[in-house]
């Protein structure tokens, strides 16, 4: 008899797929109004972000932002524009950051506290003004236009030496992951057996389908779900 697939197993949402939420008890957000100067008063340690955490209290209360490089406990941080350079860890919008400083946690929309670049060691460029539109060079090295009133930190994000230290061990890689609630280690389907997925056996080493129906039952939903395209690319 078959057992049910791991596509089955994460859907169904058991303590085994599940991430803790305790590794998510700290929210990630911009208050709805930033102004005057904050104060760093605590950095913390999370399991489930890759960079530290840092608890800040301004005038709009007390909100948690990644923490940049270099940042240290009691440091004050500008939230709204001033007449004073720029440094790390001032929060203001992106309109207000001149070209070719580097910013992360970037909001997609003005207000939504930020969602862009937020990983240990990442940040991102201001490129350009065009229009009504803010260019940011991402990570990826992709360019990416945001709406002026979208707020930004300037900085780099701390942790950047979290992928110097080799793990060594597998169990480390896997405790790691599921600290965020990832799955880890990843099987090819056509490597499993028959019974545990849809593209397993490789008898005859007949290819399989891999377009799912749209109206395919949750262990015969696997592949490509609603592609835009198919095919190889010419």
């Amino acid at each position: 008899m078959g057992k049910r697939i791991i596509v089955q197993a994460r859907g169904k949402g058991s303590n085994t797929y599940k991430v803790r939420r305790k590794a998510y008890n700290i929210r990630l957000k911009y208050p709805k109004k930033l102004e005057g100067e904050g104060t760093v008063i605590k950095l913390m340690d999370s399991g489930g972000h890759s960079a530290p955490i840092a608890k800040i209290v301004g005038s709009g209360g007390v909100f948690h932002i990644p923490a940049f490089n270099g940042m240290v406990e009691g440091q004050k941080i500008n939230l709204s524009p001033s007449g004073v350079e720029l440094k790390d860890g001032d929060i203001l919008k992106l309109r207000d950051i001149p070209v070719k400083t580097q910013v992360y946690c970037i909001e997609s929309n003005p207000g939504d506290g930020g969602s862009f670049i937020k990983s240990g060691g990442s940040s991102g460029t201001v490129s350009r003004v065009v229009g009504k539109e803010v260019y940011v060079i991402m990570p990826s090295k992709k360019e990416k236009g945001f709406n002026p009133n979208c707020r930004a930190i300037v900085g780099i994000v701390a942790g950047s030496g979290r992928l110097d230290k080799p793990l060594i061990k597998a169990g480390r890689r896997y405790y790691i992951k599921k600290a965020k609630g990832k799955l880890w280690p990843r099987t090819s389907a056509v490597k499993m057996n028959v019974v545990d997925h849809p593209f397993g056996s490789g008898r005859g080493k007949v290819k399989k389908r891999k377009t799912a129906k749209r109206n395919a039952p949750p262990g015969r939903r696997v592949g490509l779900i609603r592609p835009k395209r198919t095919g190889k690319k010419r």
